[in-house]
């Protein structure tokens, strides 16, 4: 019955086309929808955190962040940064750019350019709607409608808010834990390599970023062949290739 109420479902999707790579996407959220489940998980998430009160920190987050938002050219989100104090190695943008990062990644990060890097490739993840893509194939499989995911969502009940929390990107680990397939993964990280580089940040700064976070997980790293995640060598060599087309849109501030 549920492949059944599946292909019932996929009957009545919607493409859309992500930005810069043209890639087709099956989508059962309507955008608006996936926006309003980012804002609730947000609100849980910062709910349950602790919130930096380091000024330095979280103007370096919003200064970075605001820069990359406005790469995107997505005026219509509702962007807000915030700094986690935590010490997982993680940072997340929820659809319609709510954004955290944990101070756990800052000693990688480095620098401003470093965690440009970061933000670049979590903000695509919401840019290409990477959580919606998720959430309808998450639906699709266990036979659910967005009427009835938004309202387990909307009863606060706690296996619906992990699950849409983890699928649209939260509370997952940067380069070591993201919930994203590897194809996913790519594409953030292209698309981020082009709005970092729009933002007056040089995009070899990524490659450094990787090279580090290669060195941080190392010990800790699964075969790719059995993992989602493509491993950072993996990673550098991709970013290495869509360099010069980042150098394209490059302009330094």
């Amino acid at each position: 019955m549920r492949w059944l109420i599946a292909l019932v479902l996929l009957g009545a999707v919607a493409c859309e086309t992500v930005p810069i790579t043209g890639r087709s996407q099956i989508m059962l959220v309507p955008e608006g929808d996936e926006v309003k489940m980012g804002l609730a998980s947000y609100q849980e998430i910062l709910g349950k955190s602790k919130v930096s009160a380091d000024t330095r920190l979280s103007e370096q987050v919003t200064r970075v962040g605001r820069r990359i938002a406005a790469a995107t050219e997505r005026t219509d989100y509702q962007w807000e940064f915030k700094v986690i104090e935590d010490s997982q190695v993680n940072a997340f943008c929820l659809p319609g750019g709510k954004v955290a990062v944990y101070t756990g990644i800052l000693p990688i990060t480095r620098d401003d350019a470093g965690l440009a890097a970061v933000l670049g490739h979590e903000v695509s993840h919401a840019i290409a709607r990477h959580g919606g893509e998720r959430l309808s194939q998450e639906m699709a499989v266990h036979g659910l409608t967005l009427a009835t995911t938004q309202t387990l969502l909307a009863g606060r009940d706690p296996g619906t808010v992990q699950l849409v929390s983890g699928v649209l990107g939260a509370g997952a680990s940067v380069g070591l834990l993201l919930p994203w397939g590897r194809a996913q993964e790519s594409e953030a990280d292209h698309l981020g390599l082009i709005y970092m580089a729009k933002a007056g940040y040089h995009p070899s700064a990524a490659r450094d970023l990787w090279v580090r976070m290669g060195e941080a997980s190392k010990g800790n790293r699964p075969i790719e062949f059995l993992s989602t995640h493509p491993l950072p060598e993996t990673r550098i060599a991709q970013i290495e290739g869509w360099i010069p087309e980042a150098l394209k849109y490059y302009k330094p501030r």
